[in-house]
């Protein structure tokens, strides 16, 4: 029988937790400084035990979770979810961040270039009806 794991690198557990498709990904991640391990800015050879925190930017959104279980496999996507717990802040306020987002995606958007020949006719006879 397989002994339960005491460390592992923070590269692999954010593969493994799904933050990041691939290993190489979570990698360059963390040296870009988007992981923050207790507040400070982590390595990719970190290990990491339970219990600790950790802040994660993946693109426009914040994660702030703590480690419950650590893993070096990449399983399906319920595991994952047993390996960290988000904080209750940090899940409201990346909720109500990306409603913001599309939001303000939902409006009016202009066209990309000029009108081509089709829709310089339906302007005009647009044009037209309120001529009338």
């Amino acid at each position: 029988m397989k002994e339960p794991l005491t460390t592992v690198r923070l590269d692999l557990w954010l593969w493994a937790a799904r933050f990041y498709k691939t290993r190489s990904l979570a990698k360059q991640a963390i040296e870009s400084g988007k992981v923050e391990f207790e507040g400070q800015v982590a390595k990719a050879s970190r290990t990491l035990r339970g219990g600790e925190q950790l802040q994660v930017r993946r693109g426009e959104e914040r994660f702030e979770i703590q480690v419950l279980a650590l893993s070096d496999k990449r399983g399906s996507a319920t595991i994952a979810q047993t390996l960290y717990s988000e904080a209750d802040e940090s899940r409201e306020r990346r909720l109500r961040e990306a409603a913001e987002r599309r939001a303000a995606n939902a409006g009016y958007r202009p066209p990309a270039g000029k009108p081509d020949k089709r829709a310089r006719r339906l302007i005009q006879a647009l044009g037209d009806i309120d001529a009338s």
